[in-house]
């Protein structure tokens, strides 16, 4: 940027302005580069070896990000989060359709979606939430073979343009922070 605030024309040595804050501040998410490569998502979403949310209860509750373990579900951290503290309901059981759940599973999936409300609200004091399930591929499901319900905790003004242009959400929290947080204030 020149010294009268305009953008300099582009040079061959523009690389000594990375990282140099200007009039359009630039904020660096390099671990969103596993998402968007495709990290952690089964090269065959139909084997339950594969997949992230069945291979989670396995791991201790800090290396998996498990927030809280039912009888049929759990509640995880998202490792990718749309916002800060965003969390995920999963059935324990490999099963990609809402309609394919069993009783006690619906149920339990309610009750801790619920709870996770309720923990998120005391806890970080959203004025909001976004819940939903993203059902297949089309929907938008990163991991479409494994249902969980998303628990996304919003605030005034955390819609901002990084989502909308560079399909990136700044997230001010370490994950472990976070789910140790959720998971002591869990009842």
């Amino acid at each position: 940027m020149s010294t009268d605030g305009q953008q300099e024309p582009a040079t061959e040595d523009a690389g000594r302005f990375v990282g140099v804050p200007d009039d359009t501040q630039r904020l660096w998410t390099p671990h969103r580069v596993a998402y968007i490569g495709g990290q952690d998502k089964p090269a065959d979403p139909s084997d339950p070896r594969q997949c992230p949310f069945c291979a989670a209860p396995d791991r201790s509750d800090e290396d998996a990000l498990i927030v809280h373990r039912g009888e049929v579900a759990y509640v995880i951290l998202n490792l990718y989060p749309y916002n800060a503290g965003h969390l995920l309901v999963c059935p324990y059981r490999h099963v990609a359709d809402y309609t394919d759940l069993t009783e006690d599973e619906v149920h339990e999936v309610a009750e801790l979606t619920r709870t996770a409300m309720t923990v998120i609200r005391e806890v970080s004091h959203p004025a909001g939430f976004n819940l939903g399930m993203n059902q297949g591929d089309v929907a938008g499901a990163g991991i479409g073979a494994h249902l969980h319900q998303h628990v996304v905790p919003r605030w005034l003004g955390d819609a901002n343009f990084l989502p909308i242009i560079a399909r990136t959400k700044a997230v001010p929290f370490l994950l472990a922070d976070t789910r140790q947080t959720y998971a002591d204030a869990w009842p």
